[in-house]
């Protein structure tokens, strides 16, 4: 990463850091320091150890359904390398607005360690697609099946849910467009190319209209080749279901860690993919802040007294903070040596 890109970098880590600290501030201001932390150390440690575990494995998954693609289509990767474009998007989706930045950054790694911009590009896009699809359908099946519960453990947040389902919703409308629609994805390129050398910034040059065209090319190759090989999609999609329900899942494992009963396993996934679903598409980075307060509204009635700061502590802590340690901790160990992930 040249010193540019390493500038913008620390001002996202910077900003990140700074909406941290306003979460914490945000979430303990009223709480008793002494009771949370005494909650928080009596967390059972094989619980809390089988929460870590899952987090990991929501973000690993990603990367074997990234494998699964590449390998598919026909290009030489490994699993290793794989995971470890998982986690560097994951942390960098967490660092930007809306999640905007993980995959940018996950293509420039897939391309420098020899796998095909187009290959790489429609992967990414069919996992991107398939992984908000998932979230789609289980916040639809939540409000057609789960409705009256979700009302009440919602309360004020209701609304929200809503705008996050549409949200969520439009955007696989759009990517499906992007994909399946060869003049969509071109005049993109070419609105881009031609804004670019109106503004100066780039140069009109043919060699680049070939480039994009070979691009194009590749893309729609690979496009129909995922079109001809529904099962690929159908394995993807199975395995997204998996991947969605171990991060709801963390949160009961929680619950139970903490000694706490009474709510069913399906009361606390359904509260939890609500949750994930009203904030996914907010333009805060990792959704910090909101998704805190959403958390202390929706899971007031589940932790009571000061588990409830306890579980969230935990609940994000291992879910979104731990693993932003190891995405930055790849991102970082890669572009120091200087080498490919693996």
């Amino acid at each position: 990463m040249n010193e540019k890109g390493m500038r913008k970098f620390f001002f996202q880590v910077g900003l990140f850091t700074a909406v941290m600290l306003l979460t914490f501030w945000f979430v303990f201001r009223s709480q008793d320091i002494a009771q949370t932390a005494e909650a928080v150390r009596g967390m059972s440690s094989g619980y809390l150890a089988g929460a870590f575990l899952l987090a990991v494995l929501f973000v690993s998954a990603e990367g074997c359904m990234i494998w699964y693609l590449l390998k598919g289509i026909g290009e030489q990767t490994r699993l290793s390398k794989c995971i470890g474009y998982s986690f560097i998007g994951f942390f960098f989706s967490g660092l930007t607005p809306s999640a905007t930045g993980g995959q940018p950054m996950q293509l420039y790694y897939m391309k420098r360690d020899g796998n095909s911009l187009s290959a790489s590009s429609v992967v990414l896009m069919s996992v991107a697609v398939v992984y908000k699809l998932v979230l789609v359908l289980i916040g639809a099946g939540i409000v057609l099946f789960w409705n009256a519960p979700l009302r009440d453990y919602l309360q004020k947040y209701y609304g929200l849910y809503f705008l996050g389902l549409f949200l969520n919703t439009a955007l696989v409308v759009l990517l499906l467009l992007v994909m399946f629609s060869p003049g969509v994805i071109r005049g993109i390129f070419y609105r881009a190319e031609g804004l670019m050398v109106r503004l100066r910034l780039w140069k009109e040059r043919k060699e680049r209209r070939k480039k994009i065209e070979r691009f194009l090319t590749g893309y729609q190759g690979t496009v129909q080749f995922l079109k001809e090989n529904k099962r690929m999609i159908g394995v993807v999609l199975a395995g997204t279901f998996l991947q969605r329900f171990t991060v709801f899942v963390l949160t009961y494992v929680v619950y139970r860690g903490l000694g706490l009963s009474g709510t069913s396993l399906l009361d606390i996934v359904c509260v939890q993919a609500s949750v994930y679903i009203a904030v996914d598409m907010l333009p805060v980075p990792g959704a910090q802040g909101i998704t805190e307060a959403m958390y202390a509204c929706v899971f007031g009635s589940i932790f009571r007294g000061h588990y409830l700061a306890a579980s969230m502590c935990i609940t994000r802590g291992v879910s979104f903070y731990a693993v932003m340690v190891i995405g930055a901790a790849v991102f970082l160990g890669v572009n120091m040596s200087k080498e490919s992930i693996g």
